[in-house]
């Protein structure tokens, strides 16, 4: 209609910067259940699975025991136990237990992209090493891979509450069902078991989640102000 000599040719209907701040959970990386490019995940899952057989496979050929380089509580020459801790097993056996859930939970974890699975990764190995290093006992050695296995777990169950994401809280309820008996693993009691490796990785597992969840929503905000990071709304365009 051209009656009063105006157009609407110029206007605008695609949402604007507001508006396309609430993205679908497909395309919303916060809101992702799968990692975007599942064969790299799998690959770097795949990868850091691989280096802890290496590792094992070297401590069993080269003289002397590399478990007894773990995390020595409050001990400052046990202190530094913390950067290689998870990546050293007791004997073949104790890799093999933690194999399948190193990988499912590094897999699942990548969901919102390597940097911030390298981020949550951090914090759970250094914030649960700490833990362990503060907390344990005296005269005990802690290694193994499952501190950081709880803490992709609980990274995985608490992130879906954070984003209230009902498919990554329907994720979260099939790993229960399925890993649920590990939960057991952060209670006292099992000779031979860290439980303060398992309780400290799992509490480093939720703090990485509230991290990140702070962090994406003030990128959300920044997105729907069309601050740095957000597009600002076109000229002419409709809001709604």
């Amino acid at each position: 209609m051209a009656a009063n000599g105006r157009s609407l040719d110029h206007v605008s209907t695609l949402p604007t910067g507001p508006a396309s701040a609430g993205k679908s959970p497909e395309t919303n990386p916060a809101k992702r259940i799968l990692p975007a490019d599942p064969k790299a995940a799998a690959i770097v899952a795949l990868a850091f699975t691989a280096l802890l057989y290496v590792v094992e496979l070297v401590d069993a050929v080269v003289p002397g025991q590399f478990e007894q380089g773990g995390i020595a509580p409050r001990s400052l020459s046990g202190l530094d136990g913390i950067a290689w801790a998870p990546l050293v097993h007791v004997d073949w056996g104790h890799v093999v237990s933690n194999t399948v859930p190193v990988l499912v939970f590094a897999f699942l974890a990548m969901a919102s992209g390597f940097a911030q699975w390298l981020a949550v990764t951090a914090t759970i190995w250094l914030v649960g090493g700490l833990g362990v290093w503060l907390t344990a006992g005296e005269g005990s050695v802690h290694v193994g891979a499952s501190g950081l296995a709880f803490g992709w777990l609980a990274y995985l169950l608490v992130r879906g509450i954070f984003n209230r994401s009902a498919g990554q809280l329907a994720v979260a309820i099939l790993l229960i069902g399925i890993w649920g008996v590990l939960l057991w693993g952060v209670l006292p009691g099992q000779a031979g078991v860290s439980w303060q490796g398992h309780l400290f990785g799992a509490l480093a597992g939720v703090l990485a989640a509230w991290i990140v969840a702070r962090s994406d929503r003030a990128k959300s905000a920044k997105s729907a102000r069309g601050g740095p990071g957000g597009a600002p709304p076109a000229p002419g365009s409709l809001g709604a």
